[in-house]
């Protein structure tokens, strides 16, 4: 569900399939203005509606300008406009404007050093900086009427900016967390360059998605209500538009954490939310049985859910007398990004791991998909749930997927496996809380390997599996840095699980950063 507020954004981010283009519009948010990813395609579109955003940001990508044959003289003729190409699209800037652009024979990849000179002065930067570069080519020379902003270590152009017009150039990216300095460098365009003025706060996005749930009228709303923030928060605006339309059904598919029941319950007990719990912990196990490949595992427990919501729907139908119409959902950005790419026309863009919520539905259920949060980041979300009033400990509640412990049990789905994940993340769960490092963590979350060690308890061998401690650090969950916790906590957790859980006699901790690890493990 696209933003239909789309010619509103004062900064519209043109996708050319960078990796990184999605973390543009993060930190252009996290510095106050609003923006939007679209399609080269639906630039042109709107341009020829004579539509023009405040400012233009033309991402990096895969490609080389060697190959790109596009006319986008549209875009340069708007003398007035304000345009920041990053990697490839400052190699757009480079060649549209007369400069030489060269095939990478010095390739520059990972961290690089960069100097600022010429008239430019970024506020709070120093003179020299380090940044991540992710490019081949390069400009050689000088586009016409720019002048060198920033040079790299080893001599190549790495900043641009026109002498008369509101354009900048950059060959790094500042957008990712390994540029230093990098949300300064991003404000120094908005700012000064573009000229903007901030209008994105949390109060702006309670507005937009609540205008989202408006749209849809005086209909009746199926909630797939998991009881993570962005669920909760996906409901609670809802239930202030919808009321008693809207109705909450949360799952136990049998894959849950002991600490996830409870706080259903409690929710039930503390919100105003028409919220019902539905077990059907031995369909879900039934239907994983023999199953051990990752993406499989995934896909029947998204199928599996959409069986479940299905013969809800036909259940109120039937017997009650009431028609669903849509399914709310509380999916953000990083679900629909990791899934696939909706900005690539060509739809090229790998896909890393399916997701249960994103992607649609079957024709049959004839429901509509509601998504208010489906373009902000999990941090937003958590700034939205601090708006609406709801509880502290509920907003910043770690995430916990939809496929719940299927995807922290590698390999087949077993009674036995369900429990020694249960017990030992309780565990971990206890010890972050006493410990009070729950929130010094992101995300915390223990994961059963399908191998076993030998081991000792009891003075006698054991020969049983291994747990991995799992804790990261994020703000959004589109990268990640692992914990650096306390000596003292891992060894009390690994101490409690190895003693407490029987089968297992040995844990280890997960010190993978995303990228190139995922969270999750599967």
């Amino acid at each position: 569900m696209k933003s239909e507020k789309l010619v509103d954004r004062k900064i519209w981010i043109v996708d050319f399939g960078s990796q990184y283009t999605q973390l543009i519009t993060r930190k252009s948010r996290e510095l106050g203005y609003s923006s939007e990813i679209i399609t080269l395609k639906e630039c042109r579109e709107l341009f020829d509606k004579n539509e023009r955003p405040d400012a233009l940001v033309l991402s990096g990508g895969p490609q080389s300008v060697f190959e790109d044959t596009y006319d986008y003289s549209f875009i340069f003729d708007n003398e007035d406009l304000p345009i920041l190409g990053i990697c490839y699209g400052m190699q757009i800037l480079g060649k549209y404007f007369g400069g030489n652009v060269e095939r990478g024979t010095i390739g520059e990849y990972g961290h690089a050093t960069i100097e600022f000179s010429g008239s430019q002065k970024f506020e709070n930067c120093p003179s020299n900086i380090s940044v991540w570069m992710s490019h081949s080519d390069h400009i050689s020379k000088l586009p016409n009427d720019f002048e060198l902003a920033i040079k790299s270590g080893n001599g190549l152009i790495a900043g641009i900016v026109h002498k008369s017009r509101k354009i900048l150039g950059l060959q790094f990216h500042p957008e990712v967390e390994h540029s230093d300095h990098g949300k300064d460098i991003l404000n120094h365009f908005f700012k000064n360059i573009a000229e903007l003025e901030p209008d994105w706060s949390a109060s702006e996005m309670l507005k937009e998605a609540t205008a989202m749930v408006k749209a849809i009228g005086d209909k009746k709303v199926l909630c797939a209500f998991s009881g993570g923030v962005d669920s909760l928060v996906a409901a609670m605006l809802s239930h202030h538009v919808l009321g008693e339309n809207l109705y909450c059904f949360f799952v136990d598919h049998g894959l849950l954490r002991p600490q996830d029941l409870g706080h259903i319950k409690l929710l039930q007990e503390k919100l105003p939310l028409n919220i019902e719990i539905i077990d059907v912990k031995e369909l879900f196990l039934s239907k994983l049985k023999g199953l051990s490949d990752p993406e499989e595992k995934r896909k029947m427990i998204g199928n599996t859910f959409i069986e479940v919501f299905e013969e809800k729907v036909h259940e109120f139908e039937d017997k009650k007398g009431i028609k669903f119409d849509y399914l709310l959902q509380g999916t953000l950005y990083p679900d629909v990004i990791e899934s696939f790419s909706p900005h690539l026309e060509d739809g090229k863009s790998a896909t890393i791991k399916s997701h249960h919520n994103v992607g649609g539905l079957p024709e049959r259920m004839k429901l509509k998909l509601l998504e208010p949060l489906r373009h902000l980041f999990k941090d937003e979300v958590r700034r939205l749930g601090e708006e609406l009033s709801l509880n502290h400990d509920w907003v910043y509640r770690h995430p916990f997927p939809g496929p719940g412990l299927g995807i922290r049990i590698l390999g087949e789905i077993f009674p036995e496996s369900i429990r020694k994940v249960q017990e030992s993340d309780q565990i971990l769960f206890e010890e972050l809380h006493r410990s009070g490092l729950y929130e010094a963590t992101w995300q915390a979350l223990t994961v059963l390997l399908p191998i076993k060690t030998v081991g000792v308890k009891g003075d006698a061998r054991a020969y049983e599996e291994v747990i991995c401690l799992r804790m990261v650090n994020s703000s959004d969950g589109m990268t990640a840095t692992w914990s650096e916790m306390p000596r003292d906590f891992l060894t009390k957790v690994s101490s409690r699980i190895t003693n407490e859980v029987r089968g297992v006699t040995r844990v280890v901790y997960d010190i993978t950063s995303k990228p190139p690890g995922t969270i999750e493990w599967e």
